[in-house]
């Protein structure tokens, strides 16, 4: 289903791609909008139990989007390296294909926003204070992952 990578020299471990995932802050999010255009959005999130967890409003474009086509990508890239006296860099990127859609359980939410607040907060008093005042109005997306690639690219 699912093309397998041109560069095969290129191509990331899966265990490269998932500390990217990890490790990286944002990527940015595919989906299918409106009258046939794509919609991509920068977007934080948190890699867990094989998926990608994600936060948003409870209503948009993204949502509209998702309501509509559950079918996703999502890519992230690290920061790349420079050598000293060069021009280019060398960066590493993760492609990933899959199926999105809402948390509805309270507890799920609750624990996914957990992750989500350790990775980006400062403490777990301040995630905790954030879960309370926000939960009601939050939408939590679950990406579960069909398909991921990685690659490494020197731009010169």
């Amino acid at each position: 289903m699912f093309r397998p990578m041109r560069r095969i020299k290129q191509q990331l471990s899966e265990e490269e791609c998932i500390d990217i995932l990890k490790n990286e802050p944002r990527g940015v999010l595919a989906v299918s909008g409106e009258n046939e255009y794509p919609y991509a959005v920068p977007m934080n999130h948190v890699y867990a139990d094989d998926k990608l967890y994600f936060h948003s409003s409870m209503e948009g474009h993204k949502k509209d989007a998702i309501t509509n086509q559950d079918r996703v990508s999502f890519c992230v890239m690290d920061r790349g390296t420079k050598l000293e006296n060069e021009w280019w860099y060398t960066f590493k990127s993760v492609l990933v294909f899959g199926r999105i859609h809402c948390v509805a359980d309270e507890e799920d939410k609750i624990r996914i926003l957990t992750l989500l607040g350790s990775k980006y907060f400062p403490n777990d008093e301040y995630t905790i204070k954030e879960i309370d005042k926000h939960l009601k109005r939050t939408l939590v997306l679950e990406l579960d992952i069909e398909h991921m690639t990685g690659k490494r690219v020197t731009e010169k």
